[in-house]
């Protein structure tokens, strides 16, 4: 395998991005790949100067991606934030160190933003991830919460 490219995401990798979100138990039940909602989202996403939607591609190939959101607050002195969301890694390319390469590379993304904090949730149903993200240093220091509309 060639060293993945990592880059901000253009509309003719929407279809590639939704398959990688559709490809996971959870995902297989909520994603549509095809969908027309998805293109009001990459649009929505692509106005917005704090939002990043960041794919891997190795080989012409989208292999993974991930969404970053630049979270500006008051609290900690006014500190930035960068939030990682909808982390895919294709199942072809798991477990060869894409995902930490992915990291690296978002984690830069937010330093160069001059975020001062990196943070992200994860599904309690994938203990998996939860084991990934604390070997990459996240620490389990909030109980995050949501509430479905």
């Amino acid at each position: 395998m060639s060293e993945p490219v990592f880059r901000r995401a253009t509309a003719a990798d929407l279809p590639a991005i939704v398959a990688l979100l559709a490809d996971d138990v959870l995902g297989a039940a909520r994603e549509q790949p095809g969908h027309p909602a998805y293109d009001a989202a990459f649009a929505a996403i692509g106005a917005d100067a704090n939002q990043l939607l960041a794919v891997a591609e190795e080989e012409a190939r989208i292999v993974g991606c991930l969404q970053i959101s630049f979270v500006p607050g008051l609290s900690r002195l006014g500190m930035w934030r960068g939030q990682i969301e909808s982390v895919r890694v294709a199942a072809s390319h798991r477990g060869a160190g894409l995902g930490r390469r992915m990291f690296d590379w978002a984690i830069e993304q937010c330093r160069a933003r001059g975020c001062g904090l990196v943070q992200l949730t994860t599904d309690k149903a994938r203990p998996d991830a939860r084991r990934f993200y604390e070997a990459l240093g996240f620490v389990a220091s909030h109980e995050g919460m949501k509430l479905k509309l």
